[in-house]
């Protein structure tokens, strides 16, 4: 037959290529009703390790599913996870959902940089560590955390360490404006009250080196190192305070050590996403000329939050706080030198 001689074809000269149909593809993902629920206390290369229903003593090891793509898990996710949840040694269940987040901590390489790394999930509390000497608080780098938590819905707590070397009063002038919770304690003893603001809580951990964080966490987790290389198992001969983790507190509570945030950019954050956490503040800028930074004269001589203590519905000491925040957010400190 001639090449182009089409008119001797019939039916079964059709080439049908196999596993390809006309029938449009589905999306619709499989709904997995028989998922457990679990939270996620490390991760580590490709694979998380989860505790089912948040309960210590039942961990196992997942992978993400396929279907998932690159949904970002993290410390402290709810998620759903099918397969094998035994937790016996070399097994591998599944990750199919990441549940809706009560709170995210977000930050930015730095001030530039337009990608957002999701650094813990559902944190309730964030705990900011910081040594009043040896080294010297970094006032810059506690007005980023303070801000982070603001714009991610996180409680910040100022946890202050080393107080036998200086005293507090000071750094707590600074932020007296805030109504934020404070722990102080000596190098050589348990903060006092510390046991009970963790307690039953998910508690995030940030903080410099040599300020006190190592210290702290083992003494709220007497099993910490066992604990962490549990959580670290599945990437052996790797350091296990590279990465964040989960710790079970022995009274209900999970702490989360997050070694790798040293600092936090802010490129995420607006200035309108700080205002909204001060909520009588928040109506006010919505009658801000656009494009208001809510610094005040000289930079926004027109800010409405002026208008809100000449009013006598917030106190100075509050915008001060708020202004300060904000400038820490652009790079800068209105009060002192910017510290990071």
């Amino acid at each position: 037959m001639a090449r182009n001689d089409w008119s001797r074809l019939d039916e079964s000269d059709v080439r049908v290529r196999p596993g390809k149909g006309t029938r449009p593809r589905s999306k619709r993902r499989p709904e997995h009703a028989d998922a457990v629920t679990a939270m996620v206390i490390g991760k580590d290369r490709g694979r998380w390790t989860c505790a089912i229903d948040a309960d210590p003593a039942r961990v196992i090891t997942a992978m993400r599913a396929r279907e998932m793509g690159r949904i970002p898990v993290v410390v402290g996710d709810r998620v759903g996870i099918v397969g094998d949840v035994s937790g016996k040694p070399d097994t591998l269940a599944r990750i199919v959902r990441v549940d809706d987040r009560t709170s995210s901590l977000l930050r930015t390489a730095d001030d530039t940089d337009p990608y957002e790394r999701l650094v813990v999930a559902n944190a309730e509390r964030l705990l900011i560590v910081t040594a009043l000497a040896d080294p010297p608080p970094r006032t810059g780098f506690i007005d980023r955390c303070l801000v982070a938590c603001y714009a991610g819905g996180v409680e910040p707590v100022l946890c202050l360490t080393k107080a036998d070397l200086a005293s507090p009063d000071e750094l707590l002038a600074g932020y007296a404006g805030l109504d934020i919770p404070v722990i102080v304690s000596r190098f050589d003893e348990q903060p006092e009250g510390l046991d009970e603001l963790l307690k039953d809580r998910l508690t995030a951990l940030v903080g410099h080196s040599g300020v006190g964080k190592s210290t702290l966490v083992n003494r709220l987790v007497p099993d910490a190192e066992l604990a962490t290389g549990v959580v670290s198992s599945v990437g052996k001969g790797r350091h296990t305070s590279v990465a964040a983790v989960a710790l079970p507190l022995p009274d209900g509570g999970w702490v989360i050590d997050t070694p790798g945030v040293r600092s936090f950019g802010l490129a995420h954050v607006t200035a309108d996403d700080i205002v909204d956490a001060f909520e009588e503040f928040a109506e006010a800028a919505e009658e801000c000329p656009s494009g208001c930074g809510h610094l005040g004269a000289p930079e926004d001589p027109d800010c409405a939050l002026d208008d809100v203590v000449t009013e006598g519905k917030a106190s100075p000491e509050r915008l001060t706080s708020l202004r300060r925040l904000l400038a820490s957010r652009g790079g800068h400190d209105m009060t002192r030198p910017a510290e990071s």
